[in-house]
């Protein structure tokens, strides 16, 4: 791991649960953690519901865009969390891998986008805790 560890997050869209977790990351890490989303087929927008939602704990998601997977960004990141792309994603040795099972927001109403959106949260606080850890 880098001296400041940088986190992939992706999924098929990057338009629901990738954005959600790499907006929540940047803002409970600041600048100490390097946050990328991609997708494995970018959608045209971020979903609305999700944006709807992170709005409502008071974080705005309205300046991302999806973005296209590259093996750059896998390259260039120290863990790489993905959320339903399969095997999409490709394999560097030595990178750190987590496939998070979370529901699609994708279709959804604000009320079944709140829990996803709530365990990415309780996720991405294990992984910045693991990552960060106190006193380090």
């Amino acid at each position: 791991m880098t001296a400041k560890p940088s986190v992939l997050f992706v999924c098929v869209h990057n338009a629901g649960r990738s954005q959600m977790a790499a907006v929540w990351l940047t803002h409970l890490a600041g600048d100490r953690v390097e946050v990328r989303s991609a997708g494995s087929a970018p959608g045209g927008q971020i979903n609305p519901i999700a944006v709807a939602a992170m709005a409502e704990v008071g974080i705005d998601l309205t300046g991302q865009a999806p973005k296209i997977l590259t093996v750059d960004a896998v390259e260039a990141s120290d863990v790489v969390i993905t959320m339903g792309c399969g095997d999409a994603c490709p394999i560097f040795p030595g990178k750190r891998y987590e496939d998070w099972k979370l529901d699609d927001p994708a279709g959804q109403g604000i009320d079944a986008v709140r829990p996803i959106r709530d365990e990415i949260r309780a996720r991405v606080d294990r992984l910045l805790a693991e990552l960060l850890p106190a006193g380090a």
